[in-house]
């Protein structure tokens, strides 16, 4: 795997510099839509080791979600002690809240796995593999995303 080591070093470079290829691509996603199906992966290494594969079946979707906890609107159940607070931390990691998202939009395929490809102040961005159940050889179950059965979800779990 000569090639893919380069690719790799390439990938973690440009972040690590905040090139100007990469800084244009961010603020190219940000005037995107929340959800993009992509041709091909962006980073082909990850996508890769997490069980992608350039045939029929196989899919990749970028997607956006905003970092930070979410804000509650007001303090609606009064202003006492315990319910005095203005932000809420979510359960689920932001790579999880993607997941759930790409397989509500695609219903007729299942998550496999998904990898972070960039991020802002404000927003991150995570790709999506998605496998077609019809094409698939192996038995994926259904509703992985939403049962905790993806990678990501398991660490979330503590598997």
């Amino acid at each position: 795997m000569g090639m893919y080591k380069y690719v790799k070093e390439n990938f973690q470079k440009e972040y690590k510099e905040r090139s100007p290829i990469y800084r244009a691509r961010i603020a190219a996603w940000n005037k995107e839509a929340a959800i993009v199906r992509l041709e091909r992966p962006t980073n082909l290494v990850r996508a890769r080791t997490l069980g992608y594969k350039a045939k029929r079946g196989f899919a990749i979707v970028r997607v956006k979600t905003g970092r930070g906890a979410r804000k509650r609107p007001h303090p609606w159940g009064g202003r006492k002690p315990g319910k005095n607070y203005a932000y809420v931390s979510p359960a689920k990691s932001l790579q999880h809240i993607a997941q759930e998202r790409v397989a509500r939009k695609f219903t007729n395929m299942e998550v496999l796995s998904s990898y972070w490809v960039g991020e802002n102040s404000t927003t991150k961005f995570f790709e999506v593999i998605l496998v077609d159940r019809m094409m698939c050889e192996t038995d994926l179950q259904k509703g992985r995303a939403f049962r905790g059965l993806t990678h990501q979800a398991r660490k979330h779990r503590n598997l």
